[in-house]
């Protein structure tokens, strides 16, 4: 499978030194070397880019502010000189975060990932539809882990091990198996980073992990020692849940 790229950075030195690194893998194919991110828009519109190369720091858009005003964007290899946009990188559901100068095993681990999740979004399209999707429409919340702020630092958290999330105001308690996180941020906000498979808001102050639940009684959830209201609001949501997934 030939993978087709696009670079986008202000700096040429370092879209040389992805052009250098392209030029060493052959399933890669570099369409273009885009200076800027007006630029590289022209080449979404009039090309099928499977992945792209991006900067963060750029005059005129950032590549932050690029995501947000594109439709359909191709999956997305971040390569910047600022460790401190880790934590927005992963919230764009970015293959990987690739920090200046980059080294080429580095490079290599980030397209190998990427090459993966095309494949993957491959056979998932073909077994879905006759009429394969394009293949640069990611699933939404492939990943399994986050990434939020909390106590000065970012800190991982996987799906897998969180228990519930409660809000409080402007804050979110996450309670995992082994900790709890206190982070800035709102529930509606919360419920975007989480995949929709696993989790269920079913009360204004409640996020579950569907996975955790150990018993459910009349309009509350139990999960561990942990008694969940069910909101009204949420309830016919709920219900519909537990109908199917044949829940007695």
């Amino acid at each position: 499978m030939t993978i087709r790229c696009i670079a986008v950075d202000d700096e040429p030195l370092a879209l040389d030194i992805i052009e250098s690194y392209v030029s060493k893998l052959p399933y890669l194919e570099l369409v273009k070397t885009c200076s800027s991110a007006t630029e590289a828009m022209q080449v979404l519109q009039e090309e099928q880019i499977d992945l792209m190369f991006l900067d963060i720091e750029m005059p005129e858009l950032t590549g932050i502010q690029f995501l947000n005003i594109l439709k359909h964007q191709p999956l997305i290899i971040f390569t910047t000189a600022y460790p401190d946009y880790a934590l927005e990188g992963f919230n764009q559901d970015a293959v990987d975060y690739l920090l200046k100068p980059i080294p080429f095993d580095r490079f290599l681990k980030a397209v190998t990932k990427a090459q993966e999740r095309l494949q993957r979004n491959g056979k998932q399209n073909e077994s879905s539809t006759t009429h394969a999707a394009p293949l640069h429409q990611p699933p939404h919340h492939e990943q399994d882990f986050m990434f939020v702020k909390a106590d000065y630092k970012t800190i991982r958290v996987d799906f897998r091990d969180i228990l519930w999330i409660e809000g409080l105001k402007d804050y979110i308690i996450i309670q995992t198996k082994d900790q709890k996180i206190i982070t800035l941020l709102s529930m509606n906000k919360m419920m975007e980073k989480l995949p929709d498979t696993k989790f269920l808001r079913v009360h204004r102050s409640f996020i579950v992990s569907l996975q955790k639940i150990d018993s459910i009684e009349k309009s509350r959830i139990r999960i561990g020692n942990k008694e969940i209201p069910i909101g009204e609001v949420y309830k016919e949501q709920f219900l519909k849940w537990v109908e199917e997934n044949n829940i007695q």
